[in-house]
């Protein structure tokens, strides 16, 4: 195939510019077959050595979530506690997670210890293989919000301690806690701009050498 139409490059682009970290989700559920629908996507990204290191975990039971929520919360005192002033008062004003509100959570993680892909393209850059599992994660997000849903990435957390509550095996990083589910509002521009806690850029920096 040489290409797509300009239709679907200018749709692809719409997909890209409302992609956005939603952290305000409303209760009702969502179907198991459409989120399964938009796990698929994974096994369409590419990988280190094809090797696939992607491990989900559908945080579902009332104590991991719990104990996942109560992980923010003492994390994001402690980010709190590292900015004074005007940036302190912002930042006590954020929404920062919908995990009190996501009708669906999940725990993506990289399997470090992976056989699968015999380390090729690993060996000088293990981190490689989290790389993957971040554009596995792009898939399943634009995947996601093609279907209406929205995805917020929860990065407040302590890894260590989620691991200890979610019984997760040796070898095993965590690279992304995601939110999911229907959001309140639809709005093409990132919530952090809004609020003004920062601006996007409006040039890419491209630098030769």
């Amino acid at each position: 195939m040489s290409g797509f139409s300009q239709d679907f490059q200018n749709d692809l682009l719409d997909l890209m510019r409302w992609r956005r970290d939603v952290r305000r989700f409303r209760p009702d559920p969502v179907d198991e077959a459409l989120l399964q629908e938009c796990l698929a996507t994974f096994q369409l990204a590419p990988s280190v050595g094809l090797s696939e290191p992607w491990r989900v975990i559908h945080v579902q039971s009332d104590s991991a979530r719990a104990a996942a929520l109560a992980n923010f919360k003492a994390a994001n005192q402690q980010a709190l506690e590292g900015y004074s002033g005007e940036k302190a008062s912002l930042y006590s004003g954020l929404k920062l997670s919908g995990m009190q509100e996501s009708p669906v959570q999940l725990a993506i993680y990289c399997d470090d210890s992976t056989a699968k892909g015999a380390g090729l393209g690993a060996g000088t850059m293990p981190e490689t293989r989290r790389y993957s599992v971040v554009g596995a994660i792009t898939h399943f997000w634009l995947a996601a919000r093609a279907r209406g849903l929205g995805v917020g990435w929860v990065s407040i957390l302590d890894p260590a301690q989620l691991d200890h509550d979610l019984a997760i095996p040796e070898g095993w990083s965590l690279v992304a806690y995601l939110c999911v589910g229907w959001p309140e509002t639809d709005n093409d521009t990132p919530e952090l701009e809004l609020a003004g806690w920062e601006t996007r850029q409006t040039d890419l920096i491209i630098e030769t050498r």
